[in-house]
């Protein structure tokens, strides 16, 4: 069958910004007195918000009440927030932009699928948003991967059959959402960790579309 959709996750494939998740985190266990190494931060991917707040908790041996673990959340958010805010288009990963050009040039539709809030405020920064046909972030959807909502609601947006959509992914989580719905996956990274996709790539800067022909 021809592939008609391509979704992309954002971060860790169209932009590196786990390095500003773990500042944050990083600097939320300073804060509450313990170290949160980058092998800590490794637990993190693919996570939700709340859920990586209780693995960094579990990391300093701390527990607190749900109110106040909303608030360390919102903490840890608005710095997050404050060092995406001056990212620019140098920040874009290799072949990235290049790609999503030649993808719309031969007729294929493409769609952003992130469990990232602030989606919006990355893709502005990069310049990118004219690229996709719809974006599917964290404030449309209520499921978090491994679960196919993101994926499958933007196959919706798009008007393709899931079947004819292929979802671009660095992490395990996002490769069985994309499985769970049914659609191809393409891993953006090592193959000892996304070994359940379809294909692996380690980047873009060295494939053209025809990586999606299956």
């Amino acid at each position: 069958m021809s592939v008609k959709g391509c979704i992309f996750d954002l971060d860790g494939v169209i932009v590196d910004t786990a390095k500003y998740h773990y500042l944050a985190w990083k600097r939320l266990a300073e804060e509450l007195g313990f170290e949160f190494t980058i092998k800590d931060n490794e637990r993190l991917k693919g996570v939700s918000r709340m859920k990586s707040l209780e693995i960094l908790l579990e990391v300093g041996g701390l527990k607190f009440d749900d109110e106040t673990k909303i608030k360390l959340a919102e903490k840890k958010n608005n710095w997050y927030v404050e060092y995406i805010s001056k990212i620019d288009k140098s920040e874009i990963l290799t072949g990235v932009e290049k790609f999503l050009i030649s993808l719309r040039e031969n007729g294929i539709k493409t769609a952003l699928g992130s469990a990232s809030k602030n989606a919006m405020i990355i893709l502005n920064n990069l310049g990118i948003e004219k690229y996709f046909d719809a974006i599917i972030d964290g404030n449309k959807v209520k499921k978090a991967k491994p679960d196919p909502e993101v994926f499958l609601l933007a196959a919706k947006e798009l008007n393709i059959d899931p079947k004819e959509c292929v979802v671009f992914e660095d992490a395990e989580a996002g490769i069985e959402a994309a499985k769970n719905a049914g659609m191809y996956a393409i891993g953006v990274g090592s193959s000892d960790k996304l070994h359940d996709a379809d294909k692996v790539i380690l980047g873009f800067d060295a494939v053209n579309i025809d990586i999606i022909n299956f």
